[in-house]
């Protein structure tokens, strides 16, 4: 079900931050505003005043108003009608300006929210935009356990029983901070962020078989746990016998590393896949494919370093 945030709901919510005031068209608080599939398609969700691509939520300043003022009876008429049959999600006249009459009758008519706020336009427009945009954003929810690990968001992924929550729980105690078990969400606030949060049934909770769920945050305090985190990085942890990985036995993937990626949503995540085997301490694993992966994203691989130095020992060998 894709989100969506009503005429309404928007003036509960920032309401009071932007000391909004219902104007006329309190009818129309049930219009609804539905997210798109894609971020390319997301229409544009707050701005001014524009008749030709309107605006979801259209701001009427100073500018607007007076660019109104000089249009002969009908002109306005007709930008009035052209604008309120658009059916906006809501316009928002700023700077508390006094509302000309006609654009209050022809919001009332047609049951089109009017708001007016004592803030500048701009100040409207920031506000609304953001807000707008976290929630409409795509958004999906992926099974693993979403951690922060050296200031990166780290999503560990695997089959069920594969060790993830231990590994979590490892990390913890080493530092490292959770921010959602099991089922973490992940939205799409930007087109190359996703951002990672919790569900508030799961939040600050552990599963672990064997000792059933585990508060992290009363256990290791408020610093073991954080609200929400960038996606930057998935580690996969298989087991050899179950998920057997071909080219497993490549020379190539030894000295680079089984490194992959996968699709979320708009945008490919980094992927590590580490083999779960007994005796492996897959905590510092965790850690040192998140210093790898920081390490490649300032430019510096250790691979292609050896794989140089090893073509000019063969170079000078001849």
């Amino acid at each position: 079900m894709n989100a969506r945030i009503s005429a309404r709901e928007l003036f509960e919510q920032l309401g009071e931050r932007l000391s909004l005031r219902w104007i006329a068209g309190e009818r129309g608080g049930e219009r609804v505003l539905e997210a798109v599939e894609t971020v390319a398609r997301r229409p544009s969700l707050a701005g001014y005043l524009n008749a030709i691509y309107p605006n979801k939520v259209q701001i009427l300043g100073t500018e607007e108003l007076g660019w109104m003022d000089t249009l002969d009876a009908r002109q306005r008429w007709d930008t009035i009608h052209r604008i309120v049959h658009q059916r906006p999600l809501a316009l928002v006249v700023s700077k508390d300006q006094s509302c000309p009459d006609d654009l209050r009758i022809a919001a009332e008519e047609t049951d089109t929210p009017l708001w007016s706020s004592p803030r500048r336009g701009h100040e409207l427009l920031n506000h609304l935009q953001y807000h707008l945009a976290r929630k409409l954003a795509p958004r999906v929810t992926l099974h693993g356990v979403f951690m922060e690990i050296y200031s990166i968001g780290v999503l560990i992924t695997g089959e069920s029983g594969s060790g993830k929550s231990e590994l979590a729980l490892e990390l913890v105690t080493r530092g490292h901070r959770l921010v959602a078990d099991d089922a973490p969400e992940f939205t799409q606030i930007a087109p190359d962020v996703l951002d990672g949060t919790c569900p508030e049934l799961l939040q600050d909770l552990l599963e672990l078989r064997g000792l059933g769920v585990l508060n992290i945050r009363q256990m290791f305090g408020d610093t073991a746990v954080k609200r929400n985190k960038y996606l930057r990085l998935i580690v996969h942890l298989t087991r050899p016998h179950l998920e057997p990985q071909p080219g497993a036995g490549d020379g190539m993937q030894r000295l680079t590393g089984d490194l992959g990626a996968r699709r979320v949503l708009d945008l490919d995540v980094p992927m590590i896949t580490l083999p779960v085997m007994p005796g492996r301490n897959l905590a510092v694993l965790a850690e040192a494919a998140t210093r790898m992966h920081l390490l490649r994203a300032k430019g510096v691989d250790p691979s292609a370093a050896f794989m140089a130095r090893h073509s000019h020992f063969l170079e000078r060998s001849q």
